[in-house]
Parts: C-alpha cells; structure tokens; sequence
C-alpha cells in the first residue's frame, strides 16, 4: 500500500558564514505506515580531508545519538496505539532530537513523497545523498558500517534497534567500545566484520587483528559474549582466504559467535525473543 513519507538530510555545516557543507544522514518518517528511521554516517574522513580541525571522535558520538534517538521513537511509534497528537512531519521529531541553533549539525528543508516501501525507500535517499559521495576504491569492497546496514535493517523491523547501545570493555592493557551492545547476564557486543575486501592479505589481516583485539579484551573485569556479524567475500576466489580468516577468528580466546547476512533474519528474529523474555526494568 502507498503511502506519504516526508524526509530531511543531516548535514555538517563547517562555515555557517560560507554555508559549506556535507551530508551525514538522512532520517524519513512515513505516519501512516508508522514508520520513523534514521541512517547516519559515523565516518568522518571525508570530513578530515576537506575540514582539518573537525573533531571526529566527538561527531561519532553525536551520531550514535541520533541514530539511536531515532531507534526509540520508532519502538514508540510501533507499540503505541495511533494517537492524534503523533508527530505531524518527520522535522517535528528531528527537531525534538536534534534541535535547530547555530552548531555545526543542521538538518536541511523537509522533502517528500509517495513509498510502498518506507525501509527501502530510506536506504535509496541514503544511498543517493550520502553515500554515492563517499570515496571509493576501484576493486568493490564494503566496510564494516555497510556490512551493519544489511543486519540493521532485519534488526530494525524486528524492533530491536532500540535496546541496543554502546559498550566500552575496558581490560587491563587495552580498552574497545563496540557500537552495538546489550545486557543480558552479559555484555553481547555485536560486532559486523567486512570480509568482502579487496585481496587475501587485507582479509587475513583483519581476523588477526580481531584476534588480538579480543586476546586483549579477555581479563576485562566486564563478562561479555562477542557476537561477529560477518559480510562474507563476493569474489569467488577469496572465499579460501575467508575460511582461513575464520580459523584464525575461531582462536579468539573468548566467548564467541559467528553469525552471516543469510542468517540475519533468523538472528534478528531470535534476538528480538530473547529481548522479549528480558524486558527493559523500570
């Protein structure tokens, strides 16, 4: 069924006075199917390469925010019953989020349409507006944040988004904080890992250096279960180096899991149980 959908763009103003700027995200909100979501971009090298002093760490944290922001308002969105008073455009809640003044992330004039498919629809603004822009290398490859949106968007429908946050796990020689992460008894840290690289050295060397990370992360006094939401190799002959790659993430000496993007929606699904049973206490 078709239905009207209003969207706005996140963007970085560097120099309010010039008016430069870079797309960071993008966030849609479609009231009738119920729908509000957000996708922001956490890399900010494109940033570092045009603005010197951007302060990348900082702009990671504020996206995480809004990312997450948006997450709640649609857990909200789908468990309540429709209401009169819900938001009228998708500004009134960026605004509510994200409020308009005179810092460096500002969101652009509304846009707007008709969507049979508000999810994809998003993932078409995001990938036209934002992500086109981002620089590429000429043999295809995917990072680690375009790997997350394959599992994201089964996470998403299965409302589950919301309950996930950040987690630091700090050990004795080393310290990591996970983007995706939730209590239960333990810390499960959902890690994606792109093993869709551009040659066998760069996927070895990146289970190697998992296999580190983790081999410093096991004293922590935090318990946690690493859960590897991995994006296998599209090119045929990198499939040996990737199972190699597991083998050597297999040495990881703490409490793991390997999960694919076919398994996504079981994984989705599961989790979303899982939550279920395990509500958020007051």
């Amino acid at each position: 069924m078709k239905t009207t959908y209003s969207f706005t763009i996140l963007r970085y103003v560097h120099d309010i006075a010039t008016g430069e700027f870079v797309n960071m995200g993008v966030a849609l909100y479609a009231p009738e199917a119920r729908y509000v979501s957000a996708i922001c971009n956490p890399r900010y090298g494109r940033l570092s390469k045009l603005f010197l002093d951007v302060n990348g760490e900082h702009l990671r944290s504020l996206m995480r925010f809004i990312q997450s922001r948006f997450e709640e308002h649609a857990a909200v969105l789908k468990s309540e019953l429709p209401l009169e008073g819900k938001p009228k455009s998708v500004m009134e809640i960026a605004a509510s989020i994200l409020p308009r003044d005179d810092s460096s992330l500002q969101w652009s004039e509304p846009g707007g349409g008709i969507t049979e498919d508000p999810a994809a629809t998003l993932e078409q603004l995001y990938t036209r507006l934002i992500e086109k822009y981002e620089q590429r290398t000429q043999i295809p490859s995917r990072t680690d944040d375009e790997v997350w949106r394959a599992y994201r968007k089964e996470l998403e429908s299965n409302q589950v988004l919301a309950r996930l946050q950040p987690k630091r796990i700090v050990a004795k020689d080393y310290d990591h904080e996970f983007d995706h992460a939730w209590k239960n008894g333990v810390w499960n840290l959902y890690q994606p890992v792109s093993m869709d690289l551009l040659d066998a050295d760069s996927i070895l060397d990146k289970a190697n250096r998992w296999l580190g990370r983790a081999t410093n992360l096991q004293d922590s006094d935090d318990k946690f279960r690493l859960w590897m939401l991995i994006g296998e190799p599209r090119i045929e002959k990198l499939r040996p180096a990737y199972g190699k790659a597991l083998n050597i993430l297999n040495k990881m000496p703490v409490r793991k899991d390997f999960v694919t993007e076919r398994d996504a929606p079981k994984f989705s699904q599961e989790l979303a149980l899982e939550m279920a049973r395990h509500p958020v206490s007051g």
